[in-house]
């Protein structure tokens, strides 16, 4: 069972409808519904992925769970059940829906990056420095950093985020709270750094959101998931190559593949590459839960 929207479903008014996620209002609280649409470079694709809802929110919920004793988030509750006249059909939105509070977004992606690989190899390569941070010469692609490095961008609702230094998001959102995000940031990585490594998988970056609750910062939108973090097979890490992510990848080598010009609405894709991302999803959830 695929599902592309729940708009049908949810008896609430719908606020916001991204590219996987839709956020419906009820009141006090938000819902939000992970849909099994997929995107790739900035289009949503045909047709939907069988099970890649139920996967993102099940894995953002177990690690919502498993930081909230030291990293408080937005979480209320994930039971369908709880809903009632919310929503219409139950079984549809199993394991897809997550009640949270209502926060004040904070307009910054905060990026951890425990290797050099992806956009921050680019820059790297460009200028031997990450979003203004000077690394050590002489890195090759896929390099473990020395450190994990904070690597900010500012969100742009339309288009894409844009990298920013320290400085400059300093200067965006303060001094004292710029500290707090990039602290609170490394803090999460350096967890989910280490419970992958158990699982034979590389946590190589992710990203985070945060927003204010009664003037509180708190942990939002989604943690840990394959739309959300570069994960690698350890068998298959290796120096100065592309590493085949356990993510949706196949989609991105697949459009690669064809004379898709990028400027327009791709054709849907094949059976067998949908199928081969929603394996991915799948295998992921079952390696880290």
């Amino acid at each position: 069972m695929t599902l592309s929207t729940a708009v049908e479903i949810v008896n609430a008014p719908l606020l916001y409808k991204g590219k996987v996620r839709e956020l419906y209002d009820l009141g006090e609280h938000y819902l939000i519904v992970v849909t099994d649409r997929i995107s790739a470079f900035d289009y949503v694709l045909e047709p939907a992925v069988p099970e890649k809802g139920n996967v993102l929110n099940r894995l953002s919920a177990f690690w919502f769970e498993q930081t909230k004793g030291w990293m408080e988030n937005h979480v209320v509750h994930t039971d369908v059940e709880l809903l009632g006249d919310v929503v219409k059909n139950k079984e549809q939105l199993k394991d897809r829906i997550m009640v949270t509070r209502k926060a004040e977004r904070i307009d910054i992606e905060c990026v951890v990056r425990g290797y050099i690989t992806g956009g921050g190899w680019r820059q790297y390569e460009a200028s031997g420095t990450v979003n203004g941070i000077q690394l050590p010469q002489g890195l090759r692609k896929n390099s473990k950093l020395e450190q994990p490095i904070f690597t900010p961008a500012a969100k742009n609702d339309v288009g894409h985020d844009e990298d920013i230094s320290m400085a400059k998001m300093e200067e965006m959102v303060g001094k004292e709270l710029a500290q707090e995000l990039e602290a609170k940031s490394l803090e999460l990585y350096a967890y989910a750094r280490d419970y992958c490594e158990k699982r034979g998988i590389i946590l190589a970056d992710c990203k985070f959101e945060f927003g204010m609750v009664d003037g509180k910062v708190i942990l939002i939108d989604e943690i840990f998931t394959p739309d959300a973090s570069r994960f690698w097979a350890k068998e298959n890490y290796a120096l100065d190559v592309e590493i085949d992510s356990m993510d949706k990848e196949p989609v991105r080598a697949y459009l690669s593949s064809t004379d898709w010009d990028k400027n327009s609405q791709p054709d849907p894709l094949p059976q067998h590459v949908v199928e081969a991302i929603s394996a991915r999803y799948t295998d992921i959830m079952n390696r880290l839960i």
